[in-house]
């Protein structure tokens, strides 16, 4: 078995699957150290040629990825302006897990919001434990929009409708309400999701490279004004972050609290209450 470390990521490959397992603590922010080792391991691993799968699971059990650094975000320049090219690296980075010619999964036990979320929508297909993990897009209550292609890819799985209700009120989903919208592939007993997901995974890795490639560019063709649709929603996400409303309550939530593992856990309904209030 072929072993890689990245400061956040600890790769294993054997038989064709590349198991990607995401160790960051606390929470598993996607700040800009996790960023740099998915754009990087992502790279690599579609360049590997004795890889057919790729699985993301997390090693904490509470959390896949917890979502976005705010504090990144908020330092965010406007579109167009030297800095803003950052946003585009967290995108090229998610969407290779879409284009790379491998299959890619992710396997979610824990929460798994916002920045997170769009990782887990860019990959192939999701599959998440029951009574264990937790989806969401709880971008606008703190003023701004999913901008890493939650708001571009969401609506393709669940449709508009859904999409809206997903990101517009900012609610957590279980696994099998996200399974019932689309947004996950299967909600699977917090027991069974690891012997599944590697059955599937090996099942894939057995059949032919070419054929899985070819199979994989013949899919992300169909997606063909997707790249065109996530250059907007860059653009749509930078000026939602330098709204007034964002710059405040972005900094409210983080005096409150957000971003540690406390208030993490325990959701985000009474920190959107305070933000109303304030």
């Amino acid at each position: 078995m072929a072993k890689e470390s990245y400061s956040g990521l600890q790769i294993a490959i054997a038989k064709g699957v590349a198991t990607v397992t995401i160790d960051h603590p606390p929470i598993n922010l996607f700040d800009p150290i996790l960023i740099a080792d998915f754009d990087q391991a992502g790279q690599a691993l579609a360049e590997n040629s004795s890889v057919k799968v790729v699985v993301l699971q997390s090693a904490n059990p509470d959390f896949f990825i917890a979502h976005a650094d705010v504090l990144t975000i908020q330092q965010l320049p406007p579109a167009g302006e030297p800095g803003s090219e950052a946003l585009t690296a967290f995108h090229v980075a998610l969407d290779r897990f879409r284009t790379m010619p491998k299959a890619t999964i992710a396997k979610i036990e824990g929460r798994c919001r916002g920045g997170g979320s769009e990782l887990a929508l860019a990959c192939d297909m999701r599959f998440a434990a029951i009574g264990k993990a937790v989806l969401g897009q709880p971008e606008v209550a703190l003023g701004i929009i999913p901008g890493g292609g939650g708001s571009t890819r969401l609506p393709r799985l669940v449709g508009r409708a859904r999409a809206l209700e997903v990101i517009l009120g900012c609610a957590d989903f279980d696994a099998e309400l996200a399974e019932r919208y689309g947004y996950v592939n299967r909600a699977l007993p917090a027991d069974e999701i690891g012997a599944f997901v590697d059955q599937l995974a090996n099942r894939i890795a057995s059949f032919p490279p070419e054929a899985i490639a070819i199979a994989k560019e013949a899919i992300v063709n169909s997606d063909m004004e997707l790249g065109k649709a996530l250059t907007g929603e860059q653009a749509l996400f930078l000026r939602s972050a330098h709204t007034d409303s964002a710059k405040k309550r972005m900094a409210a939530a983080m005096s409150a609290g957000l971003q540690t593992e406390a208030l993490e856990k325990a959701g985000f309904e009474d920190l959107w209450r305070s933000l109303d209030d304030s």
